[in-house]
């Protein structure tokens, strides 16, 4: 019964947690016909929703407000409302604590949350990015404890990773395959049928555990190789020699080479996280996980780096650094996004303010801060205008968006140091890398 109303459009499906992972599935649900619930705690975001207004930014408000006013989309804070569906999708955070290990109380909430409203028959499938067997020990057990129903029997779980890269033209939820696995056969079965109504390709696996380590592989490839690329530059530095002109010779090599790129630290809610899940995870059994922590230490240190940089080049022009005036230009964790989540520019915002610079940010997709959970100081800060560069000593490129008039920003500034290779070929002694 349950795929046959996957299959015709009548399942009820309910999104929890409505931010970058769970909105674009709401959108995607709601544009092949189902009725779509979203929960979340946040009752600011469920209002914006209410009256068909995006709080992200690539997400356009006039396809919510189209879903919200044909009846297909409802935002809600009450989850007693679960028992009325038919799938639950959860895709709500899981962050690192300062300790560097799992951050499981969103899931743990979430899952004491829904248990006394599930119903027989139910399709509940874990987004969140975790470790290898979070959902069999963390979301399972849980979920039982508070209901008298039984997982994968009497209403049926699975895992899929979430694959978002906001604002990537090339690549929509749509498009991107989605691997989902589930601990039994037809919670495999529905999960496919469900996600193949939005999703053009659907790779299946063999358990929720090997869906979790999927997500974490992809993720850990990245960070290794971004912490090697980003080693690479600074040896580089030291011998003169231009990284990204390196970069761009060895990928011409068409085998056997694939391009990353350094930066000034790692941001989002995957890459910086994910490789201490499983390290964590490892540990369990014994596994120490060397390769990968020395690849997290190298890009933890990239802000350090940029500062020391930074730091040295305005000693040698005779500029005290703790009396500087400065300018971060993007605190975006990527270009032409409006995510700051775990930005590399929020934590070099700190070092230089602690070093007793004064520091001041633009960044036409953040005009401003809002709440985060490490850097609750700079909340309620403004972008300044771009006009305001010649004030300052130097200005940092930190975030690449491609609005940004590279070589208007040069010429109007004194000094910039560049940690994306934004200008590329400008030509101006004014140019520092990082």
């Amino acid at each position: 019964m349950l795929i046959d109303l996957i299959k015709n459009q009548k399942a009820n499906i309910g999104v929890i947690g409505l931010g970058y992972v769970g909105l674009p599935l709401v959108i995607e649900f709601g544009r092949a016909g189902f009725s779509v619930t979203g929960f979340d705690i946040d009752k600011n975001k469920v209002e914006q929703l209410t009256a068909g207004k995006s709080y992200i930014r690539h997400l356009s408000g006039e396809i919510i407000s189209e879903l919200v006013s044909s009846g297909k989309f409802l935002a809600t804070t009450e989850f007693a409302k679960v028992s009325q569906m038919d799938c639950l999708l959860i895709c709500v955070p899981t962050p690192l604590t300062k300790n560097r290990e799992p951050e499981m109380r969103y899931v743990a909430n979430t899952a004491r949350s829904i248990a006394p409203h599930l119903k027989k028959g139910q399709l509940i499938l874990l987004e969140s990015t975790t470790y290898p067997g979070t959902t069999r020990d963390v979301l399972i057990p849980l979920m039982e404890k508070g209901s008298d129903l039984k997982a994968n029997e009497d209403y049926h779980v699975a895992y899929s990773p979430e694959r978002e890269d906001p604002n990537n033209p090339n690549f929509s939820t749509r498009t991107i395959p989605k691997v989902v696995g589930a601990d039994t056969e037809f919670g495999l079965e529905a999960a496919i049928a469900l996600y193949s109504q939005i999703v053009e390709e659907i790779v299946p696996v063999s358990s929720t555990s090997t869906a979790e380590a999927t997500k974490l592989m992809e993720n850990i490839f990245r960070a290794v190789n971004i912490a090697l690329v980003n080693e690479l530059k600074i040896i580089f530095d030291r011998m003169d020699i231009d990284v990204w002109e390196v970069i761009r010779a060895a990928s011409t090599k068409p085998f056997g080479f694939m391009p990353f790129y350094p930066g000034p630290g790692l941001g989002g809610h995957c890459i910086p996280i994910d490789p201490f899940y499983l390290t964590w995870k490892a540990r369990e059994y014994g596994i120490t996980t060397r390769f990968i922590e020395l690849a997290g230490e190298i890009n933890l240190q990239m802000p350090t780096y940029v500062v020391q940089r930074l730091m040295w080049v305005l000693n040698k022009k005779g500029i005290a650094f703790g009396k500087s005036r400065l300018l971060i230009l993007g605190v975006a964790y990527k270009k032409n996004v409006d995510d700051y989540r775990e930005s590399p520019s929020l934590k070099i915002m700190q070092l230089l303010k602690d070093a007793g610079a004064q520091v001041e940010y633009h960044d036409p997709y953040v005009p401003r801060i809002g709440p985060s959970r490490e850097y609750a100081q700079f909340t309620g800060k403004e972008s300044v205008a771009l006009s305001t560069i010649p004030q300052f000593d130097a200005v940092l490129i930190l975030t690449d968006h491609t609005v940004f008039d590279y070589e208007s920003i040069v010429n109007s500034a004194k000094m910039v140091l560049d940690t994306r290779n934004a200008c590329g070929d400008i030509q101006s002694d004014k140019i520092i890398k990082a």
